[in-house]
């Protein structure tokens, strides 16, 4: 049992690095592009420029993937259907749809309201919580479409041994001959 709960904790562990790196690769130029600002002494354009809502709108939109993915890698998910489409229209609706929005309202204006710089990082913050859970999401549904793990000692060791039996029950590979060089083209 202890070694099955470290497996786990282990699986759980490994996700949860390749989910942030997945967010800092998707952050990085955006990084980039604060620091040079940050550079040139203009830091506070950073949050009156679309940056923000753009690593926003990315991020959404690989949490929607995920949740879709969760969705079609598991056929019987029964009333979790609901839910993750409930996620997937809270994605939508709250990061999407006001990232684009944003996005598209500061492009086409001189004049950014300040309100701005308060939104964009709260939107980047829920876009980064959001696919969080949608690759937790995702990953349970991908193990509970696997097949359960057997739990007692004595089912595991009648298990073993039951493909240890119909390994050695099996019938030798067919033995082709071999190609030689008096074996023309």
């Amino acid at each position: 049992m202890t070694d099955n709960r470290h497996r786990q904790e282990q699986h759980s562990l490994s996700m949860m690095y390749g989910t942030y790196a997945d967010i800092l690769f998707v952050l990085f130029p955006f990084l980039v592009i604060a620091m040079q600002r940050l550079w040139d002494g203009n830091l506070y354009e950073t949050l009156m420029q679309p940056d923000l809502s753009i690593a926003a709108a990315i991020l959404a939109g690989l949490a929607i993937g995920k949740f879709v993915l969760g969705l079609v890698t598991n056929q019987d998910l029964g009333r979790y259907k609901e839910r993750i489409v409930f996620f997937i229209a809270l994605t939508l609706f709250s990061v999407m749809g006001p990232a684009i929005i944003l996005l598209l309202s500061m492009t086409a204006s001189a004049d950014v309201p300040r309100f701005v710089a308060f939104v964009q990082p709260v939107l980047l913050i829920v876009a980064i919580s959001l696919y969080s859970t949608a690759v937790r999401i995702a990953n349970v549904l991908v193990h509970m479409g696997q097949a359960e793990p057997i739990a007692d000692d004595a089912e595991r060791r009648y298990a073993d041994a039951n493909t240890q039996q119909r390994e050695s029950s099996r019938q030798p590979p067919l033995d082709l001959p071999r190609r030689t060089e008096s074996d023309g083209y």
